[in-house]
């Protein structure tokens, strides 16, 4: 080889690229790291409800370190997702030395029991909030198909002037609701929305008509329903009657 003179300037042109490519890559390396390309402002580019001032700054302390060209963005949208009302978060680069940051919010719908909150694609997450939400309160997983039913219990009472203050769900899926007003409606595991349909129906010359408070309202039953008065029996028959059912 050595009396090929080819072969050896190759070998030397080729050692010469490996040397000038180690340089490089020192330099922009060495370069990215300087304070010149620190973040030195972090914009939440949308607005923001429950999420505070306090609590991003505690983020880009904790978690936002490095330069622009350092910063992992798939850390730092994580590290923003950690907070408890933010569903999600999008981080991108802002030349020469900033993040831009878009939160997307949980919206809640209702209470979880004592524990979380529920949002409006019916997802439980924890957060602190002090307004008026229906409680939920069901087995794991049953959110979901609570937050839909829950829409359509509130659309279908809305003809009566009622709202649902709490919806509960048995591990059997046997479903219950309590209105605004105190009333609670057993509604059973099946045909529950033809069941409350026929409820609101006949509500006003039924119930809206009774001169003492319901407290509780078995719909269960195939052709009409039995009510329960405090200090009064049940009036299934009497009520099945006037309903015409």
């Amino acid at each position: 080889m050595w009396d090929k003179p080819a072969v050896l300037n190759l070998i030397a042109d080729l050692l010469f690229i490996a040397a000038l490519l180690g340089v490089l890559y020192a330099g922009v390396s060495h370069a990215v790291r300087q304070p010149v390309f620190s973040i030195t402002q972090v914009r939440v580019v949308t607005p923001v409800t429950h999420v505070t001032r306090q609590q991003i700054e505690e983020i880009v302390r904790r978690e936002v370190g490095g330069t622009l060209f350092t910063l992992r963005l798939d850390t730092a949208r994580e590290a923003f997702e950690k907070l408890p009302w933010v569903r999600s978060a999008n981080v991108r680069r802002q030349w020469p030395g900033g993040l831009e940051v878009a939160l997307t919010e949980h919206v809640p719908l209702a209470r979880w029991g004592r524990e979380a909150l529920v949002n409006v694609q019916g997802e439980v997450f924890a957060a602190a909030f002090d307004g008026a939400l229906p409680v939920f309160n069901g087995p794991p997983g049953a959110a979901k198909e609570m937050t839909i039913q829950y829409d359509h219990f509130r659309r279908s009472l809305e003809d009566i002037g009622r709202t649902p203050g709490e919806i509960n769900v048995s591990p059997r899926r046997a479903w219950q609701l309590k209105l605004d007003d105190g009333m609670t409606l057993d509604l059973g595991r099946e045909q529950v929305e033809q069941r409350l349909r026929r409820f609101v129906a006949v509500y006003p010359r039924t119930i809206a008509r009774m001169t003492r408070p319901v407290d509780r309202v078995d719909l269960r039953y195939a052709n009409g329903f039995a009510a329960r008065v405090p200090g009064l029996p049940a009036i299934a028959d009497d009520v099945r009657r006037k309903s015409g059912a």
